[in-house]
């Protein structure tokens, strides 16, 4: 039975393109002691990715030319011979862009298919979800009463800030976006205002939005959004520093905020965070969403494309804001 992979097949300059990746046809792998062999369903492309596609050092390796990435996927067992794993569980790993994938059954988790769709464990009940939660509440440390600003706040991370940030008690959440209808969307999922930040300069329109300032922000964006956020937070604010999309594809090193300087006299704290740092959270952050998507308070977006073979166009799309909420391939 054949075995189809997505590898990346040179590094990209500045933007992506498909010329960066190719289908690859492998065989099954067989599992060895220890080990299952897991037949993909769905996968996740995820801004971070584009990082690894560079050949410089980070908080993860690069990935290999000629050899498979690798992300989030959710999966069923086909071969197992670990204890603990049968065929036909369900499991999320971290061996997407691949139809079959060969993993230590320590790297799998259980999931629950009739708890949740399985897509929802790769965004609101995974990652991304846990990204939102640990970045708003633990790394900024909001609290109720304050204000939040969200930056990419259609995206999947964004859009789960938001609501969190609502039902911690925020008195008041914010929220940028690349479009009309996406910014219509926020005022859908509870943000108490929303701006296109095509229509006007960031600082502008988040000055309109919340012209009392901000507490806390939480960035996936950095550029004219972050120096927007420095201006407009108040004495003693936060912002987790979640994610620079802006600058992901920038064949020039980008301009710092040319107001910085206000960080020292607001006193304000920027925090970069790596979500794996908050697995101390893991119990608390399963139990609070669960209960919130099951009282219907809690919603989430999903694009999903079909075909292992439009991953590589997924995920450009993902970098050009073509998605609403988590951007997913099915397989």
């Amino acid at each position: 039975m054949p075995n189809r992979e997505i590898h990346l097949a040179s590094r990209p300059q500045g933007w992506p393109t498909a010329e960066n990746f190719r289908l690859v046809e492998t065989a099954v792998p067989g599992a060895a002691d220890g080990q299952l062999v897991v037949r993909n369903l769905v996968m996740s492309v995820d801004p971070y990715m584009r990082g690894r596609m560079n050949d410089v050092r980070s908080y993860v390796p690069p990935f290999r030319l000629d050899a498979p990435l690798d992300g989030g996927a959710v999966g069923e067992v086909v071969e197992s011979r670990a204890a603990g794993f049968a065929p036909g569980d369900v499991v999320a790993h971290r061996l997407g862009w691949r139809e079959y994938a060969l993993l230590d059954a320590a790297d799998a988790r259980k999931v629950d298919p009739t708890l949740a769709p399985v897509n929802a464990y790769l965004s609101v009940l995974g990652m991304t979800g846990m990204t939102a939660y640990a970045g708003l509440l633990e790394v900024a440390g909001m609290r109720p009463g304050e204000t939040v600003f969200v930056s990419a706040a259609a995206g999947a991370v964004g859009s789960l800030v938001g609501q969190i940030a609502r039902l911690r008690g925020a008195a008041r959440v914010v929220g940028s976006a690349g479009s009309p209808a996406k910014v219509a969307r926020l005022r859908e999922l509870g943000f108490d205002a929303a701006f296109d930040y095509h229509d006007a300069p960031v600082a502008e329109s988040l000055a309109a939005a919340a012209p009392d300032g901000v507490d806390v922000y939480f960035d996936n964006v950095g550029g004219d959004h972050l120096e927007a956020a420095i201006g407009a937070l108040r004495p003693h604010g936060r912002a987790a520093i979640c994610g620079m999309i802006a600058q992901y594809n920038a064949t020039e090193p980008p301009p710092g905020p040319r107001n910085l300087a206000m960080v020292i006299g607001k006193q304000l704290t920027l925090r970069g965070f790596l979500v794996l740092s908050y697995e101390h959270l893991r119990e608390q952050f399963v139990q609070e969403m669960s209960g919130w998507l099951r009282d219907g308070r809690l919603r989430y977006d999903e694009t999903v494309v079909d075909g292992l073979a439009q991953a590589p166009e997924a995920f450009i799309g993902l970098l050009r804001g073509e998605n609403l909420g988590k951007m997913l391939v099915r397989l």
